[in-house]
């Protein structure tokens, strides 16, 4: 949209109320985000924070709406040749910031690129691994080859942002972080990344979309709660992500601000370690001893137990103060391949008892279940919640809180035996956290990238496998939902709840909310 001066003034008018900078910041706008964005290489680490910088920076051939809907991106149409090759054409006229033209090599490179990211905590190559061939019919035409049928690819193909082949070739991600190569198709031209603080944004006119509201933007990255919220109370910044649900309230109540919020498609779950036979790190038996020659982890009975004690109603209305919906799969209500019958655990103390002596533990035994504090909304708080609960079971519990940027690699390495995640399902549909988190690890065909507890079942990556090859959506739904029953009857992961998407801002400023809980300044606009 065009956004005029005159606009821009009466649009800040109301920020004067709040100390903010006049006339100007209609121009600019910051917004407070809730967790660290840890890389500028869109093809680095599959976090939702740097996927929705790569969303303002590049641009992907398959772009989502608010609701996770599939829509042309850099790609105007696609369509299927035969049952294993799919043809894109190309957005003609699309130029990247630097001024290179887009053309169909620029796919082919970045698709190659991909697999090849080093050290990548959870690669994007589970995106482009179904692909086995690549054709440039012309440079706004490309065709893929897959090995067999594959009817994801357009969702696939959402995930991965584009590069220019030209700007890219032999960069690495810390010149994409030092901005020396953090050049792409997107809205927005990176000014600065300072990691750990902030992204300062400039807005592209030559973008091919409609055009940004905001000619400045920057993305701070405040990970506590309260500060970020006194950030936006002080006129500090114009809008928050992950309203804290201890503020909720008042700032619903306060004139000065607007909320906009939509039901997510993000899963906060607990990871089990079941990769060890013995000796799990921070399991001892009930007297405080190391358990040398068993994992208790790896019997149903007690993964079963430790799902079956924790009260999911209470952390939703207690910890979570409304703001999630208790989970018992990964996706909620309505979803593609939801499953009907598969409800949440029930709460049950005595039960959990019962299952745990079954198992061997009448006594129970020790675990530390390990967390973030800075990452998702109240994660601290429910690790805390759940290890009272566990210890209430019998499982005496330590809770282990810290800096994602401390946690994430040790969870990579797997030093933990119980550890809280979330998983947001980029596509809307569960293959996504499928493959991610539950399919058996494998480093060369994609498949389980962020399966840090090494869950492994052949039937689940048995039916996941047809999933990805039937065409039929019907057929394909039936199929994913078996693998679902198998993953949650099984406690391949312990589901606790779906988040929901909060945003507040000063009111003169109107937001779309987005399910994949992305941020992004394109998103922001004056409310007239």
């Amino acid at each position: 949209m065009r956004f005029s001066l005159r606009k821009a003034a009466l649009a800040a008018v109301p920020a004067l109320a709040l100390g903010a900078a006049g006339a100007a910041q209609a121009q600019s706008i910051t917004i407070a985000v809730e967790a660290p964005i840890t890389s500028v290489d869109p093809h680095f680490h599959n976090l939702s924070p740097n996927n929705g910088l790569a969303d303002v920076i590049f641009g992907a051939l398959v772009n989502y709406d608010e609701r996770v809907r599939p829509q042309p991106g850099l790609a105007v149409s696609w369509r299927a040749v035969d049952d294993t090759t799919w043809e894109f054409r190309l957005r003609p006229s699309v130029r990247f910031h630097n001024g290179n033209p887009f053309t169909a090599e620029d796919v082919a490179f970045t698709l190659a690129r991909v697999p090849t990211v080093p050290n990548s905590p959870s690669s994007f190559a589970t995106f482009t691994r179904p692909i086995v061939g690549v054709e440039i019919l012309d440079p706004l035409t490309i065709r893929f080859r897959t090995a067999a049928p594959y009817p994801l690819i357009v969702t696939d193909l959402a995930s991965v942002r584009i590069l220019n082949r030209a700007t890219h070739e032999g960069a690495t991600t810390e010149d994409f972080n030092s901005g020396r190569v953090a050049i792409g198709a997107g809205p927005y031209r990176l000014v600065a990344f300072r990691q750990g603080d902030r992204v300062e944004l400039e807005r592209f006119d030559g973008y091919w979309g409609e055009r940004p509201a905001y000619q400045r933007a920057t993305l701070r990255m405040i990970t506590n709660n309260a500060a970020r919220t006194a950030a936006l109370l002080a006129g500090d910044v114009d809008a928050i992500a992950a309203v804290p649900t201890s503020d909720l309230a008042r700032l619903r109540a306060d004139q000065r601000f607007v909320i906009s919020e939509a039901d997510s498609v993000r899963l906060i779950y607990l990871a089990l370690d079941h990769s060890r036979d013995a000796n799990s790190p921070g399991i001892q038996d009930a007297e405080g001893r190391p358990i040398t020659d068993r994992n208790p982890l790896r019997d149903v009975r007690v993964r079963r137990a430790l799902s079956m004690a924790i009260d999911r109603a209470a952390i939703s209305q207690r910890v979570m103060e409304g703001t999630s919906i208790p989970a018992g799969q990964f996706l909620p209500e309505g979803t593609y391949a939801y499953v009907p019958e598969l409800r949440p655990t029930p709460f049950d103390l005595e039960g959990a008892r019962r299952l745990l002596a079954e198992a061997g533990y009448p006594n129970g035994f020790r675990i530390t279940l390990a967390g973030p504090n800075d990452r998702y909304v109240n994660d601290a708080r429910i690790i805390q919640a759940i290890g009272q609960m566990w210890t209430r079971a019998g499982v005496r519990t330590a809770v282990e809180a810290m800096p994602w940027t401390a946690y994430v690699p040790r969870s990579d390495r797997q030093e933990f035996s119980a550890f809280l995640y979330g998983w947001g399902s980029a596509s809307g549909e569960p293959s996504s956290p499928l493959r991610a988190l539950v399919a058996t690890f494998n480093r060369e065909r994609g498949m389980g990238p962020s399966n840090r507890g090494r869950y492994s079942n052949p039937e689940v990556d048995r039916l996941l496998e047809e999933a990805l090859r039937t065409v039929d959506d019907a057929a394909r739904e039936r199929i994913l939902q078996q693998a679902i029953r198998v993953v949650f009857e099984d406690v391949g992961i312990i589901p606790i709840h779906i988040q929901k998407n909060i945003w507040a801002m000063r009111r003169g400023i109107a937001h779309v909310a987005r399910a994949d809980e992305l941020t992004r300044p394109q998103d922001f606009r004056p409310a007239n």
